[in-house]
């Protein structure tokens, strides 16, 4: 299961590119991201080389974060790919309340980053149906 750093910014000029310099600044990476805004806020979804750092170093700028346990999962980039997933979680009655495309470095595959409540039973479901799980 991967930790996913939530951040809620204000809707305010130059609030992404503090967050994304602080991170450079510490050496953190941005493996994959998702940003919904609403009127004054957003909330910026990250999964990073190192989330406890990086709330660490957010924390330390008044920048409102916290870590999330999130389900990562490799697909190959074929069509229908992501429709088998969701479906799977279909199958076994699983809601998924938001995710995201990031992508394995090393093999060059899509991993479908998604968060879904009682994330251990969701994992233990996807193994069982063949899927692979990013840590």
């Amino acid at each position: 299961m991967l930790k996913q750093v939530s951040i809620y910014a204000e809707n305010v000029k130059g609030k992404m590119l503090e967050i994304t310099s602080i991170l450079a600044k510490e050496n953190i990476n941005i493996l994959g991201s998702v940003t919904n805004d609403s009127a004054e806020y957003g909330i910026v979804r990250m999964v990073v080389s190192d989330p406890d750092k990086a709330v660490t170093e957010l924390k330390k700028a008044d920048i409102i974060c916290k870590l999330t346990d999130v389900l990562a999962v490799e697909i190959h980039d074929e069509v229908g790919n992501l429709q088998k997933l969701l479906q799977a979680l279909d199958d076994s009655n699983i809601s998924v309340d938001y995710l995201y495309l990031s992508f394995n470095r090393d093999s060059g595959c899509p991993i479908m980053v998604f968060h879904a409540q009682d994330a251990p039973e969701v994992e233990n479901s996807l193994k069982s149906k063949g899927f692979t799980l990013c840590d």
